[in-house]
């Protein structure tokens, strides 16, 4: 229901007679012990006048008018105000009253201020809206009346209690202090002021008790910092009195040490002087056994001069055993040529190097090639492996393009790889084999593979490495098959099969020389 108010926000009281203040406060109360209320949109109502004044009268907000029953008029009640701001917990709980009720008023009876927030849930409300909800209750007569209304349905006992003029004893003040707010009931504003002072009290209460228990929390942790300084300063203590004694302990040591240090001096001042001996014998040794070895030297020179004579002794004797051996030479060779001519055996083709294992260029596999010579990235190290007779290259098709032009769509991928790869396959006569993963396709690839080059996609469910691996197994055994790809898990599982793997940079490379 829509009021006209007043500049300050405030619906004001219709002005009337006395004989119809008279009139109204005879009348019997309507549903619920209300009295009738005057409809704000009546006609009558907007054109009225008060007797004797000619001036036309405000309009009546029917909630306002018809009071809560019937016991106190409502001019009365309005009088009534408070003299300091709403307690801070009665505020939030008439915040949270109205935030409840909000949702279930409509839309266009909202104040504007309230609008935006009429879909926002009650907990949201309360917490955004709160001060706009705080000075709606305050400026909009019309507006807290609805929500005392919404009270009403919602707490009949409190608020029947509260417009009868008693307040439950086992209800909660702060509750009651927020149903006179919005009933405004009488006396309605020293609830307000004693929920607020007994909040105060609580509060108050609350700070003492917590003031109690934090000094006796300080209290003991006073104590324990007493008990452990004294357990540090006894600890200290017995420390000092360990210090004292490893300091006595050590004194000890250090004159045992030099007792030990003068010991050892003396035994170095002997033993220097035992040396000292030992030099002038070893001289006197170092001279005779120089003579020695010149006497020594003189008897070598004798017996090499007799060993000089002994060998010419020698070779004259040895031209007599020179042509028996000579005749018994020629007397075997020519026994062997009988026994070879008597077995004709044949000219042997085969010669020990050949049975050393090694690679024969003409049947040279993918992993005898380049295995020093030439870097994994060479282009060069490419050509040699497509040069073996009879190559398969089989091509991991994403892993090449991702590694060399990864920001291109996939179809522009897939066309710039293969026309690099019939180039290739034209040069070289290699079998070319390109394999994409399957997974990534959407819908079917309609797609022309050129000439020299064996397009697969794979299937569903399937990787492109398990593919690649299945080629490679389908290969008869020794036949040369080079795999591009930079995936280590794929590169394991082609070389157990005998497939030489290389990386895909390599191909990149190969392919972007002219």
């Amino acid at each position: 229901m829509t009021t006209r108010g007043t500049a300050d926000g405030r619906t004001p009281l219709a002005r009337i007679g006395a004989e119809d203040v008279v009139d109204a406060a005879q009348e019997p109360a309507g549903p619920q012990g209300r009295q009738p209320a005057v409809d704000a949109q009546a006609p009558d109502a907007v054109e009225a006048a008060a007797p004797g004044t000619g001036a036309p009268a405000e309009e009546v907000d029917g909630e306002e008018a018809g009071g809560s029953g019937g016991e106190e008029p409502a001019a009365a009640r309005a009088a009534e105000k408070l003299d300091r701001p709403l307690p801070e917990g009665v505020r939030r709980r008439v915040v949270g009253l109205a935030a409840d009720a909000l949702g279930g008023l409509p839309v266009a009876e909202l104040p504007q201020t309230l609008r935006p927030y009429a879909k926002f849930t009650p907990a949201r409300r309360a917490k955004y809206a709160a001060t706009a909800l705080a000075a709606a209750l305050e400026s909009e007569p019309a507006f807290r009346v609805r929500i005392a209304e919404r009270l009403r349905l919602g707490q009949p006992d409190l608020v029947r209690a509260l417009e009868s003029g008693t307040v439950p004893g086992a209800a909660d003040p702060m509750d009651v202090a927020a149903a006179a707010y919005l009933v405004r009931s009488a006396g309605w504003s020293r609830l307000v002021v004693e929920a607020g002072e007994e909040a105060e009290r609580a509060g108050a209460e609350g700070a003492a008790a917590e003031a109690a228990r934090l000094a006796e929390k300080l209290q003991a942790e006073l104590a324990e910092v007493r008990a452990a300084a004294r357990a540090d300063l006894d600890r200290q203590r017995a420390e000092s009195e360990d210090v004292r004694k490893e300091v006595e302990s050590l004194r000890k040591k250090v004159r045992s040490l030099e007792s030990d240090t003068r010991r050892a001096q003396a035994e170095t001042r002997r033993v220097t002087g035992e040396l000292e001996a030992l030099k002038a014998q070893t001289g006197v040794e170092r001279g005779a056994a120089e003579s020695e070895a010149r006497r020594l030297r003189h008897r070598i020179s004798e017996l090499e001069n007799a060993a000089e004579q002994g060998r010419r002794s020698a070779r004259e004797g040895r031209s007599v055993e020179d042509m028996r051996l000579r005749l018994l030479l020629d007397t075997v060779l020519q026994s062997a040529q009988g026994l070879q001519r008597e077995l004709a055996l044949p000219v042997s083709q085969i010669r020990p190097a050949d049975l050393v294992e090694a690679v024969v260029p003409g049947s040279a596999s993918p992993h005898d090639v380049a295995r020093r010579g030439l870097a994994e990235d060479d282009p060069a190290l490419l050509d040699q492996l497509l040069a073996i007779p009879q190559v398969h290259l089989v091509v991991d098709g994403y892993n090449v393009t991702k590694t060399g032009y990864p920001a291109l769509p996939l179809e522009q991928q897939r066309i710039r790889l293969l026309g690099g790869l019939a180039m290739l396959a034209q040069r070289t006569q290699a079998e070319v084999t390109c394999v994409f993963d399957g997974q990534d396709l959407d819908v079917p690839v309609i797609l022309a593979p050129p000439r020299g080059v064996r397009v697969r996609f794979s299937r569903t469910g399937e990787t492109a490495d398990e593919l690649i691996r299945r080629l490679v197994r389908a290969e008869p055994q020794g036949r040369p098959v080079v795999v591009v790809s930079t995936d280590r898990e794929v590169a394991e599982g082609v070389r157990k099969a005998g497939a030489r793997p290389v990386a895909s940079v390599l191909l990149l490379n190969r392919l972007a020389r002219p």
